[in-house]
């Protein structure tokens, strides 16, 4: 899909996503060398909108596994649709059971789900496997099937192997650690909060009517708010939110009046709001 680094980071930009030399190179990695990218970080840092970016990029059909608590093969692999073979074996009933259940068990009553479609057909695909970390660690070991030989083993129809492997992308909020076997067969990124230049980037790029100097004192305020001991600090997302909200109030500077009036656009948490409150200086940024 890509050239070189500097390709990565010009495409990407096109879409919208400012990406920093580690993101960059990262993913021209990924790339060249066929292998998953597992990407790790706080919530809200970007990591879910690169796998959108990328497919955006390469023309790519996103196809995604949102992972959680009790997701299972039936959900990420394939199931069969019991309800319309029950009424085919109703409809057959001057049939042989062998020759209903060669029907019943065919590509027509099959469900494909994300991990399975992800690895059919030729057309491009990037596969996100969105907050992993989520899933039980049972899970792993699907996930470690499929992405060791890109293919899956359907007993009644036999093993479907990928004529073109999607990119994959698996992104974690580290809210349990993953098994060693299933980062070694990825690419590691990290993600964290971007440095205030590239922050700032992003302000202006996401909401163009915000002037520049707004943009500044918007992520200067959020850096101080980050460097505070807060149950839940302000992720991009939120910063951009933020940016948002005051271009909507029509604010042309930041005073205490507008920042304490929209803390509740950064800070998700009583206690947090009322500790920024506290401690935040504006004078001092």
């Amino acid at each position: 899909m890509f050239t070189s680094v500097d390709d990565v980071s010009a495409r990407l930009a096109e879409t919208g996503y400012l990406a920093s030399p580690a993101v960059a190179t990262t993913v021209f990695l990924a790339d060249r060398l066929g292998k998953p990218l597992l990407v790790e970080g706080p919530a809200g840092v970007g990591k879910t909108e690169l796998a959108k970016a990328v497919a955006q990029v390469a023309g790519a059909r996103l196809v995604r596994l949102q992972c959680y608590e009790g997701v299972d093969e039936s959900r990420a692999l394939y199931e069969w649709n019991h309800a319309k073979q029950l009424l085919r074996i109703s409809a057959g009933r001057d049939e042989t059971w062998d020759e209903t259940r060669t029907d019943i068990f065919s590509e027509e009553f099959l469900l494909t789900r994300p991990l399975l479609t992800a690895i059919r057909g030729d057309d491009p695909k990037v596969l996100l496997i969105d907050e992993t970390d989520k899933a039980d660690v049972e899970v792993e070991g699907l996930l470690l099937e499929v992405l060791s030989d890109f293919q899956v083993t359907v007993p009644e129809l036999g093993t479907i192997t990928a004529t073109r492997r999607p990119f994959v992308v698996l992104t974690s909020n580290a809210s349990r650690e993953l098994s060693e076997a299933l980062r070694r067969r990825c690419l590691f990124l990290h993600i964290g909060f971007p440095e205030e230049e590239l922050e700032r980037r992003i302000v202006r790029l996401k909401v163009p009517g915000l002037d520049e100097a707004l943009a500044r004192s918007v992520v200067r305020v959020v850096g101080a708010l980050r460097a505070m001991d807060l149950r839940k600090v302000p992720s991009v997302a939120e910063t951009i939110d933020w940016a948002h909200t005051l271009l909507a109030l029509g604010a042309g500077t930041l005073d205490e009046t507008v920042v304490r009036a929209t803390l509740g656009v950064l800070l998700k948490h009583q206690d947090d709001v009322l500790k920024a409150s506290a401690k935040l200086d504006l004078d001092a940024l």
